[in-house]
């Protein structure tokens, strides 16, 4: 396989372009088996795919990556690097600096590191400006060493301007972008920009929505069709979006792309965001010691690779489709909206 290319982010920290995401294992997705999920994450290492994205709110996603974290440690031998991203997601209440920290050193503890490789801060409820409070204990316990890459997850441009005014020096965004939800390319991508911030971005696959797996499929309405959190969730975005038969189009679409390229609808759908202007890297999900870890692996290293190219025919094929669907930033919002409305 082709070496997966990697992106440097604003504090030095070099992360993979396709990383691996573990929201998975935070139980919406079936139960983890925390040996079988360690043992799994190897594969993935040993592929390249070497930078794991996580929370402090994904079930027991921090403890099985440091349970990996300890046992390469202990391995010896050539081990490669890991790059490990958490997420500090509080629930609303006061953000002095005692708080902010009990929950990163927790981090720290769950993850097995000394240091946090990045902190993605994600906030609830903008009408409650201790956001701000949060993110200053942040930034000073950056400067402490604590953490080398402050970053965001879910929010929208305009408080990335208010956040970034204050002097404070945000990484990356993560948020939603994919051939249906292109909300992040309308202004925060200009912005991010202008200020040397990535966009990592989640729901690119659509929860498997998004693959050859739902082409020609009738449109799926029992809850027993949309058994995880992934899909239940991208299912709804695609009905605001335009619902099942335009994506059925969109399917149908990006099919003929695949061929022309000997590739799959993941691939084509991933290579079309890394291809983004700002986005920095894609997030797919990995079903660890749950079910399926490892049998894409593969397919995410080639929606990498240089090899793969999307030409002008390709972008024409899919806009022909997507040009005819509802706008998300009317209906929905900017990045993160949805889930503050």
């Amino acid at each position: 396989m082709s070496p997966v290319p990697k992106v440097r982010l604003s504090g030095g920290l070099e992360i993979c372009r396709i990383l691996n995401g573990m929201w998975q294992v935070s139980g919406n997705h079936g139960a983890v088996d925390k040996t079988t999920a360690v043992a799994e994450m190897q594969a993935y290492v040993d592929a390249g795919l070497t930078t794991f994205d996580m929370a402090d709110i994904y079930g027991p996603a921090e403890e099985i990556f440091g349970l990996f974290n300890s046992q390469c440690k202990q391995s010896g031998g050539d081990v490669p690097a890991l790059q490990a991203l958490t997420k500090f997601v509080p629930r609303p209440g006061p953000m002095d600096r005692k708080v902010v920290e009990a929950a990163l050193r927790r981090s720290m503890t769950r993850m097995q590191v000394d240091s946090l490789d990045c902190v993605q801060f994600h906030w609830w409820d903008y009408n409650d400006k201790r956001y701000l409070d949060a993110l200053g204990h942040l930034a000073d316990l950056q400067q402490e060493g604590l953490i080398r890459e402050l970053s965001l997850t879910n929010f929208d441009t305009q408080r990335m301007e208010e956040i970034t005014n204050r002097g404070i020096c945000i990484s990356s965004n993560q948020v939603q972008y994919s051939v249906i939800d292109q909300r992040p390319a309308v202004k925060m991508e200009q912005f991010c920009l202008a200020n040397n911030i990535q966009l990592l971005t989640y729901g690119t696959l659509a929860g498997g929505l998004l693959t050859e797996r739902y082409l020609g499929k009738a449109e799926p309405s029992q809850k027993a069709e949309l058994d995880t959190a992934s899909l239940s969730k991208y299912k709804k975005m695609i009905d605001t979006w335009g619902g099942w038969n335009l994506l059925q189009e969109l399917l149908v679409a990006l099919e003929t792309v695949a061929k022309r390229h000997d590739c799959s609808v993941a691939n084509v759908v991933t290579r079309y965001v890394l291809d983004r202007p700002a986005v920095g890297g894609v997030i797919v999900g990995c079903r660890f010691g749950v079910s399926g870890a490892g049998q894409y692996i593969s397919e995410s290293v080639r929606s990498c690779s240089p090899a793969l190219q999307l030409q002008a025919e390709d972008h024409a094929t899919i806009e022909a489709v997507t040009r005819r669907s509802r706008d998300l930033m009317a209906s929905v919002g900017d990045c993160g909206d949805e889930y503050r409305s």
